[in-house]
């Protein structure tokens, strides 16, 4: 399972993270750095085991924490709307 955005979602990438826009209902999101980087991850294609193991090795964070970290970020972005699981077929 990788992520997608949402059809009404903006990203753009900030000097610090990365900053979410729902065009729907004019809100903002704003990632920190973490958060920007595990979300690249993600729409990359990359998996929540791949998006971990990416977090513990840049930000030096145990694998466990790592694995945590991009669990609550998935289900987060999701609860609010701003992205979707892919789910290979």
């Amino acid at each position: 399972m990788s992520l997608r955005l949402r059809r009404d979602i903006t990203a753009r990438d900030t000097g610090t993270g990365m900053v979410l826009l729902d065009e729907r209902k004019g809100r903002h999101w704003q990632l920190n750095a973490t958060g920007a980087l595990v979300l690249r991850a993600l729409l990359g294609g990359a998996t929540p085991e791949e998006a971990a193991d990416r977090l513990a090795a840049d930000r030096s964070v145990a694998r466990e924490q790592a694995t945590a970290d991009v669990g609550a970020l998935i289900e987060r972005l999701t609860s609010v709307r701003l992205a979707e699981p892919v789910t290979d077929h």
